[in-house]
């Protein structure tokens, strides 16, 4: 009998204990609210908890929650959701079909609409509370579907998707609580990310990515999709440092983040750019033995060899998706949204008119007149921002007797009209630019595709060596150089140089330079695609020159240490040149400079190859001018040095000369290893 009541006791205790989880977790999650003050997670969790004394307890929690966290007018038809939701898991207990996870799932989705779509109905405005509440919907379908493995296990082992699906909706109550400006709730969304990514790699953090800030979006009530944007780059780019040392995937974070938000005018990019920063430092806080330890790692490295076709696959069809995607927002025509003027006479009127002596007269037997007249000083009113007097004919102006008060009212009207409008555009400029980041994510997505599971052409004989010579001068009476110049080898070996040109001079152009130069060097360090990644870079730079009015030059080379190939891209950069003795190509481009074109501008490519005791040259506008370089194309033929740094002197010295330093100098010269002779003994 001993053993007997050890197990009952035992039983009992689990028993409570799974009852006090599903009472926590569903008043937790009901602090987790989408705009229109739903609390989908937690009805998901009332859903998942199941029939009986199970589901009783999450619908005890979601009580208490509401009573918490949720305002009278929206615990309403939230309890009554959830009281729905218990009693259909119940009534479905027993059968197999209908107490099946989808089943559940879709049944939640349901009854919350049905309950809450009263509710949207019966307000003064139904259209635009429609969205919040399908969208809200959506969600508590979507927690019903991960949380029924966690609640209702079938296996030993716990569901991944569930948990980290619940993290993330126990993070989001965290919302709203803020330290220093920062949310803590979606900065430990960033950490959860960078940890997800950097585990499961490219394909497993884009989508979580992804799925993270569209719910963050939802959550928000943000229209941009600032959120969808940046996690889902950074989870594309952290998950491409798997495998290798954490603080590159830090960084490769940092640097999304960094792209998908700076020139986001949406006032959450901001705060979420600093969230971003602090979510990457607390990745690299966590412990170690989270990540598995080295036998695990040195086991993981032999994967991707193995399930990179599969990683290709998948990686192609979420680009696909994406494309499909942006391709339907642009075939669906968008309904005008400009309001007509005439509204501001019309509500003036009702205001004024309605009780006038004079409005039959005026309305009515002088109709034409009156809309004559009104129409007449429609485009005098919208261009000086307010109503005068002078702006109506005499025979309507002599005729009104409470003219003053008309037109206070005309004014009045006037202002919000323009408001409105101002915020319509506004919205829509929104709506344009988030839908050109579904196409920027889908580029990203193949150029990563296109690189797994391919490796480099094995030369017979080892890869040359290369030299690099850099000179920056500023402009005469200017402390700074505006140009910027980089140069480094990727992974594989590829030579990169940089040079970079901001508009004007002085500190503000290094910075826009500086910055060009820092993301685009970060894109290609992270296994980026030089094309894709200038695409992407300019059209996050056109978006930055909306609101700035700057813009930058852009000159790429990159250098193939095992082909000699060159490759040259060029956003609005001057000619670049290839000298091999006494002969010289002039490459040129005819694209304009980054952040001046919208949309996926692609940039100027040249290949060519650079032979043994050859010389790319590459320089800004300031060091000659292309319509006269007659004079630097002569240098480079008669020059017969070796040393690139000495060549770069030598340029610059005689630009000096020529140009009398009339804008900021940037050169860079890359120059090839003559290959050995060999001699016969």
């Amino acid at each position: 009998m001993r053993y007997g009541q050890i197990t009952l006791e035992k039983e009992q205790s689990a028993r409570l204990l799974g009852w006090g989880i599903r009472f926590f977790l569903t008043a937790a999650l009901t602090a987790s609210r989408t705009p229109g003050g739903y609390a989908p997670f937690a009805l998901g969790c009332i859903a998942a908890a199941g029939p009986g004394a199970d589901g009783g307890a999450a619908l005890l929690g979601g009580l208490v929650g509401a009573v918490l966290f949720v305002d009278f007018a929206d615990a309403l038809p939230f309890l009554a959701a959830g009281i729905l939701i218990l009693t259909a898991a119940t009534a479905f207990q027993g059968t197999r079909f209908l107490s099946g996870r989808r089943v559940m799932a879709l049944t939640a989705a349901v009854l919350f609409l049905v309950v809450s779509g009263i509710y949207v109905l019966q307000s003064l405005s139904p259209w635009d509370r429609l969205t919040p509440c399908l969208a809200a919907a959506g969600l508590t379908g979507a927690a019903a579907w991960f949380f029924i493995p966690l609640f209702q296990p079938r296996e030993a082992h716990p569901d991944a998707e569930g948990i980290l699906f619940l993290t993330a909706a126990l993070l989001l109550a965290l919302e709203d609580l803020e330290i220093l400006g920062l949310s803590i709730g979606r900065t430990l969304l960033c950490v959860l990310l960078a940890y997800t990514a950097y585990e499961r790699g490219p394909v497993a953090g884009a989508s979580v990515g992804l799925g993270l800030g569209l719910t963050a979006d939802l959550c928000a009530g943000t229209g941009s999709g600032i959120f969808t944007a940046g996690l889902g780059l950074a989870g594309l780019l952290t998950g491409s440092r798997a495998g290798r040392g954490r603080s590159s995937a830090a960084l490769a974070f940092v640097a999304a983040a960094m792209a998908a938000l700076l020139p986001a005018r949406d006032p959450l990019a901001q705060p979420l750019l600093f969230e971003s920063l602090a979510g990457a430092g607390g990745f690299l806080l966590l412990p170690g033995r989270l990540f598995g330890g080295k036998r695990i790692r040195r086991q993981e490295s032999a994967a991707p060899a193995v399930i990179a076709p599969h990683l290709k696959e998948q990686l192609n069809r979420a680009a696909t998706a994406l494309r499909e995607l942006y391709d339907s927002m642009n075939r669906t025509p968008g309904r005008s949204s400009e309001e007509n003027p005439a509204v501001v006479f019309d509500r003036a009127a009702e205001r004024v008119c309605r009780e006038c002596a004079l409005c039959n007269l005026c309305w009515q037997r002088e109709y034409t007149s009156t809309f004559n007249a009104l129409n007449d000083a429609t485009p005098t009113l919208l261009e000086r921002g307010r109503a005068m007097a002078k702006d109506f004919p005499p025979y309507f102006a002599d005729r009104c007797i409470h003219l003053p008060d008309f037109l206070t009212a005309i004014n009045g009207e006037l202002s919000a009209f323009l408001l409105r409008r101002q915020y319509r555009r506004q919205l829509e400029e929104a709506r344009r630019s988030a839908r050109g980041q579904y196409a920027q994510l889908s580029e990203l997505l193949t150029a990563t595709a296109a690189g797994l599971g391919e490796t480099a052409a094995v030369s017979a004989s080892e890869p040359f060596s290369c030299r690099v010579g850099a000179v920056l001068r500023p402009k005469q009476g200017e402390r700074v150089c505006g140009d910027t110049l980089m140069s480094f080898q990727t992974e594989d070996g590829t030579w990169c140089l940089l040079l970079c040109d901001g508009m004007g001079s002085g500190e503000g152009a290094r910075k826009e330079s500086s910055l060009t130069c820092r993301l685009l060097r970060q894109f290609l360090e992270a296994g980026i695609a030089p094309e894709a990644a200038l695409k992407t870079l300019n059209s996050a730079m056109s978006l930055r020159g909306a609101e700035t009015g700057s813009f930058t030059t852009i000159d790429l080379c990159t250098c193939s240490p095992a082909t000699g190939e060159l490759v040259f891209y060029k956003f609005g950069a001057a000619p670049s040149y290839l000298k091999k003795g006494g002969t010289v190509r002039r490459i040129t481009g005819g694209s304009l400079p980054a952040g001046l074109r919208a949309g996926a501008a692609a940039p100027d490519v040249t290949r060519a190859c650079l032979e043994p005791g050859g010389f790319a040259v590459m320089i800004s506008d300031g060091v000659a001018d292309p319509a006269r370089d007659e004079w630097l194309q002569n240098l480079l033929a008669g020059w017969d040095g070796t040393d690139p740094q000495e060549l770069a002197g030598l340029i610059l010295t005689e630009s000096i000369q020529r140009e009398q330093l009339q804008d900021d100098c940037g050169i860079q010269v890359l120059c090839r290893a003559p290959e050995k002779s060999s001699t016969a003994v």
